[in-house]
């Protein structure tokens, strides 16, 4: 009889404790700063629980050799306290790459052996830095950014209200793996990340709209970039940029479809020889170039012509400045403005009547930029953005693998 007691007692201590350390979750948010306009919320315990559920789920994972990993100090022993919420903002007006989190300090020694291990150099003003990350520590917290532009100009955190609501992870997210929250003087929209087998999906509450069938239409297609958007998504993605080519250009549709190529580049240098003379030398190097087709429907186009010239996008050549990649040739044709490349000519696909920007992963982009030549975005398949009406869904797909994404 008593062992039964002792055995039913033990279940109980042992369901508390995976309570605890998977269900239990401390939802206030103590380093959101007032000055945020972007904020990302990742729910740690819910994401440990789908790690654990897929890796039972997947036994080839259980005899995986970590060699790599094995002498590597994990975050766990770093001497970081890891929060239920991890907390990750963006500052307002600033670059849209720079992003900064706010954590506790356990134990300085742990966090000190962390850095050194990880590679991060002291700059002898309280900054370390690697490659990616910049860390400055300030008493018994730490601050953890993408850049160290803006350490000092993180603001106060929001008081515990917030919009006549308690601030907590309720007032950003339902029951997603984690959320990405804009905030601005009149609202606060929140966007909900689910983490899948093979992609990522953001999408707003309440969302109804399928893409699927778009997507699927996308995909067939062969160019690098297609893009389709009316003036409310032109001018939501034109602030990002900090421009406003709806009211500036009276811009109200955008059609783009892009390819990509390798193509031999001409590089002219000289020498000199033994006395003195000048010779022409030529080598060819192979760059990636894109092809690419863009169409401005504009209700006023000689205001949308000015307004480039004015910002100087428009050479004597006529040719389109503010894209980068040149040769290219710029021109009205009643209430349109084309921009083409005039390497290649690039068709346009059929108009779908639908707001999208669909990107397909492509291999030369990788020969062409370093950030982009990794692992992670070799997997990644394509990336696709789409509205309706209030619907907005981002989908970040992943090339089919034997485990899914959280155990890659």
């Amino acid at each position: 009889m008593k062992k039964k007691y002792i055995f039913l007692v033990i279940i109980i201590l042992l369901s508390v404790g995976v309570y605890f350390v998977l269900f239990h979750k401390d939802k206030s948010l103590k380093y959101i700063p007032e000055n945020a306009d972007v904020i990302v919320l990742v729910d740690v315990k819910k994401a440990k629980r789908q790690y654990i559920s897929s890796y039972l789920m997947h036994p080839s994972k259980w005899f995986e050799e970590k060699k790599e990993k094995k002498n590597k100090i994990s975050i766990t022993d770093s001497g970081l306290e890891i929060p239920d919420f991890l907390q990750i903002f963006h500052l307002n007006n600033t670059k849209i790459s720079e992003w900064y989190t706010v954590l506790e300090i356990n134990d300085k020694e742990k966090l000190s052996a962390f850095l050194k291990d990880r590679k991060f150099i002291n700059d002898e003003k309280g900054i370390f830095k690697n490659n990616q990350f910049f860390v400055k520590i300030n008493g018994e917290k730490c601050i953890v950014g993408t850049s160290d532009l803006n350490f000092n100009n993180i603001g106060k955190p929001f008081s515990e209200k917030f919009r006549n609501n308690v601030l907590n992870a309720d007032s950003f997210m339902d029951d997603g793996l984690g959320s990405i929250s804009f905030i601005s003087e009149l609202r606060t929209q929140n966007f909900s990340i689910d983490l899948k087998d093979d992609e990522i999906e953001i999408k707003n509450e309440q969302n109804s709209t399928n893409f699927e069938s778009l997507i699927s239409d996308l995909y067939k297609e062969t160019q690098f970039l297609d893009a389709e958007l009316d003036s409310e998504n032109i001018k939501k993605i034109g602030s990002v940029f900090k421009e406003n080519l709806t009211d500036s250009a009276s811009v109200n549709h955008l059609k783009m479809g892009t390819n990509l190529t390798q193509v031999n580049d001409t590089i002219v240098s000289y020498e000199y020889d033994d006395n003195f003379n000048e010779i022409e030398k030529i080598s060819y190097q192979k760059i990636v170039q894109p092809d690419y087709a863009i169409v401005l429907q504009t209700s006023n186009p000689e205001k949308a012509w000015t307004y480039f010239q004015n910002k100087k996008w428009i050479n004597a050549q006529n040719q389109f400045t503010a894209i980068p990649f040149q040769p290219n040739l710029i021109s009205i044709n009643k209430n349109r403005i084309f921009i083409k490349s005039t390497r290649k000519s690039v068709k346009l696909n059929e108009t779908k009547k639908q707001n999208y920007i669909f990107i397909k992963n492509n291999p030369l982009l990788f020969s062409s930029f370093k950030t982009l030549n990794n692992q992670f975005f070799k997997n990644v398949e394509y990336i696709f953005y789409g509205n309706k009406n209030q619907d907005y869904t981002v989908k970040i797909k992943f090339k089919k693998e034997k485990l899914p994404l959280i155990l890659r």
